[in-house]
Parts: C-alpha cells; structure tokens; sequence
C-alpha cells in the first residue's frame, strides 16, 4: 500500500553525515543485508569520512542521498549506482540506519522519492536492485511499490562465510508512472 506514506526529504550527503553513518554501521541488525566488508566494524569513522566524501563530490558512481523525515532527523541513505547510460538504468540501494524508523512506511517513502528522481530527473527507463533471498521484508516491501522480479542471480553475494542468492527486481517507468 503506497497511501499514508511518512513525508520524507532526499538531500546530499554532508560530513555532519559522518556520526551517524558510521554508528548505523556498528548495529549488525543494520548491515545484516547491506553488502558490506565482512569484519566488524564494517568501516572506520576514517573510511566511512571519505566514503562520503566521495559521494560528496560525485567521484565513485554514486547519487546517494540522506532520507531525512518531515521533522528533519536523518535516518538512512539512498542512492543510484550502476548507471547504464546506453540503456537508461541504475541500480537503486537502501537503509534505513535507525531502528526506530522500521518497519514505518521511511524506506517505501524515500524509494518512492528516488525513483521519481531517477525517472523524472535522470532520464532513467528502469530502475533495479539486488536483494537477499532471506530478507523477506525488504522484498515484500518492494514489491508493495511495483518492483517485480527478473530472476535469481545464484550465489551473488558472499555473506558471513557462505554464499547467497539474491533476487533481482526492477520497475520500469511506465509501471512506476501508473502508480
């Protein structure tokens, strides 16, 4: 269900993004799904500075952007990433960082945010995203927003010493313009 969705705001990434970027990433429950360097902590305060540094000046690929709700807290991140200029697409990732956010309607708002901006602004045709086989959630909330699936990529991912597969989903512009 897309109605009664929490207003949320897409901004640039700023170094007052460091704190909480880097404490988000000490919470095994947050980066439980996000593909992250298998040691923990995932990335020092250091790497997750220049990190978004990096995103700061648009230097690694990355339109990411911090979810900040209608009262201005920030609670997580989106971005763009693999962009296909020949072919009009880019994988979309997401977390929310802050628990208390779960499961409250933050991340469909801030995906329904990025996909406009990625449809309306970027000229994108489809947008699409990778995610874990086990994480039911996330792909029942995609799929609540007209993600659908294209298939199983088989051992994607090499998490806590095993391989796992993850479903690709995608939604194409048309699909997203119907919603």
């Amino acid at each position: 269900m897309i109605s009664n969705l929490p207003l949320v705001y897409l901004r640039d990434l700023t170094f007052d993004d460091v704190d909480d970027r880097y404490n988000w990433s000490l919470d095994k429950e947050v980066t439980a799904y996000l593909n992250v360097p298998d040691k923990y902590p995932p990335f020092t305060k250091e790497e997750t500075k220049q990190w978004i540094e990096q995103c700061i000046n648009k230097s690694n690929g990355y339109e990411q952007k911090a979810i900040i709700t209608e009262d201005g807290f920030h609670v997580g991140w989106i971005d763009l990433k693999n962009f296909d200029k020949a072919n009009h697409q880019a994988e979309v990732g997401i977390a929310i960082g802050n628990k208390d956010y779960w499961r409250k309607g933050y991340g469909k708002a801030a995906m329904l945010k990025m996909l406009s901006y990625g449809f309306n602004n970027l000229d994108l045709n489809k947008i699409w995203l990778r995610v874990d086989i086990d994480n039911s959630k996330a792909i029942a909330s995609y799929t609540s927003i007209g993600f659908k699936g294209e298939g199983i990529m088989r051992q994607d991912r090499y998490r806590q010493g095993i391989y796992i597969d993850r479903l690709r989903m995608s939604i194409l512009k048309s699909e997203f313009k119907e919603l």
